[in-house]
C-alpha cells in the first residue's frame, strides 16, 4: 500500500529537473498506476487470487514503460522515479506469485479469512 502512495505522490518528489505541470498525461497515469497498486494490495486482504498478482506485474511494467510511451523521458529524475518504482511493483508481484504459486484455488481463497 505504502508503494501505491508512494507512485502516486512521485510527480511531485524533490529534486526534479524541472516542474511536471506541463505533463498533464503523466500525472494522470501516475496517479491511476498507484491508485491502481494500493487497490490490488487491499484485495489481498480480502481474498487471495493470482490475477492480483499478475495484474501487479503487469501494471509494474507499464509504470516502467510509461516514460518513454507517454513522452516524459527526457524528465529525468520522473523517470528514474518511475523506473525504480516499477521494477519494485514487479520484483514484489513475482515474489507474491512465487510463494502462492503451490497452493491451490482453494488455499487462495482461504487466505482473506
Amino acid at each position: 500500500m505504502l508503494l501505491g502512495a508512494a507512485i502516486v505522490a512521485s510527480p511531485w518528489f524533490p529534486v526534479q529537473d524541472q516542474a511536471i505541470t506541463g505533463h498533464q498525461t503523466a500525472i494522470l497515469n501516475t496517479v491511476a498506476i498507484g491508485l491502481i497498486v494500493f487497490g490490488l494490495s487491499q484485495l489481498e486482504y480480502v481474498a487471495l487470487q493470482r490475477w492480483q498478482e499478475v495484474t501487479t506485474i503487469l501494471v509494474g511494467l507499464w509504470l516502467i514503460a510509461s516514460p518513454y510511451v507517454i513522452g516524459y523521458s527526457a524528465d529525468g529524475f520522473l523517470r528514474i522515479y518511475h523506473t525504480t518504482l516499477g521494477a519494485v511493483v514487479v520484483l514484489l508481484g513475482i515474489l507474491q506469485l512465487w510463494q502462492d504459486w503451490d497452493q491451490t484455488d482453494q488455499d487462495l481463497l482461504k487466505h482473506g479469512q
